[in-house]
């Protein structure tokens, strides 16, 4: 079980290792099944890298992601407008139809002016009944002076957020990092998966060599 790393991308196995396994290989049949000694196509080598690459990409934003009350603050105010009431409470069309008019002009005012949270409330829609459920929560939130970043939508409920930031001052901050750990584990993960395949691979004999299947075939 000897390990050679004068040439690690050629072989990590002895000469002698090598001509055991090039032995084993052409002189046991496999159940009949012939397997040859060809390299990964380097076309498959860069899509893996390019999918791989691509998913962390997408999802950098999304990991352990939960919304924030201060995503809907402007929801709420808008909820709670005279002219958004108005639709909610007309009798004369139905309780649905009265949700999705009102949840439309909603988010039509919102697109009017800029916010730092347009991203977050693509990824995280509501509709005007949940609005309604976690509107209370997040007005008394608004009077007690908190910062509503550090608190989380749970389904009905706005709870403090289970983030433990630590500052430089001692403080704590209940705000999502920009580097989620969870980011973190998906890097090593690729890493150590990457590093095993490579290991388990280059323990065989290089590609360059051929069995012949003529022998125990």
């Amino acid at each position: 079980m000897a390990w050679t790393f004068n040439r690690p991308l050629y072989s990590l196995s002895s000469e002698d290792q090598n001509k055991e396994a090039q032995h084993v290989w052409e002189h046991e049949s496999l159940g009949g099944i012939a397997e040859n000694n060809n390299p990964l196509p380097r076309p498959v080598i860069g899509l893996l890298i390019l999918t791989y690459f691509t998913a962390m990409a997408l999802t950098f934003p999304l990991y352990g992601q939960r919304p924030s009350a201060a995503i809907y603050a402007d929801y709420v105010s808008l909820m709670n407008s005279t002219m958004v009431q108005e639709v909610m409470n007309d009798k004369s069309i139905t309780h649905d139809q009265a949700n999705s008019r009102a949840m439309a002009m909603i988010e039509d005012s919102l697109q009017h002016f800029d916010s730092p949270y347009t991203f977050q409330r693509a990824q995280h829609p509501i509709d005007l009944d949940q609005l309604r459920v976690i509107a209370p929560q997040i007005v008394e939130l608004q009077h007690a002076g908190v910062d509503l970043e550090e608190y989380t939508v749970v389904g009905p409920t706005v709870a403090k957020a289970n983030f433990f930031n630590l500052q430089p001052d001692g403080t704590v901050v209940a705000k999502q990092p920009w580097w989620d750990k969870g980011y973190t584990i998906a890097v090593w993960w690729f890493i150590i998966f990457c590093a095993a395949v490579i290991i388990t691979v280059k323990r065989l004999p290089h590609f360059s060599w051929r069995p012949d299947h003529t022998i125990a075939h």
